[in-house]
């Protein structure tokens, strides 16, 4: 077996994203996404999204979109430990949702 190891790579993607706050996995396996962030609206997912949901009780997770339009889901950790919230001025400076 090689003991060298893989080459590590940083990830300096743009995505849009919404914190799962409750989750319907429909028929079709598209789901109905009600954001945790103020100001948007419960939306359907398109069908088979729901097919890479893992969400659980205690996490369920963040909706993200890509660039080219794919749509997938990842575990709130995960996210955070890769992605930013983009603000005005700063396109690295994380904020909390106490706006520190």
């Amino acid at each position: 077996m090689n003991k060298t190891q893989m080459p590590a790579y940083l990830c300096h993607k743009k995505v849009h994203a919404l914190h799962i706050a409750a989750v319907e996995i429909n028929k079709d396996w598209s789901a109905t996404i009600a954001p945790k962030e103020v100001g948007f609206a419960p939306f359907k997912t398109r069908s088979g999204w729901a097919e890479r949901f893992s969400g659980t009780d205690d996490d369920l997770g963040v909706y993200v979109v890509y660039e080219d339009g794919f749509t997938s889901w990842s575990p709130t950790a995960v996210f955070e430990a890769g992605y930013s919230l983009e603000t005005k001025g700063n396109s690295n400076q994380r904020k909390t949702e106490d706006g520190l």
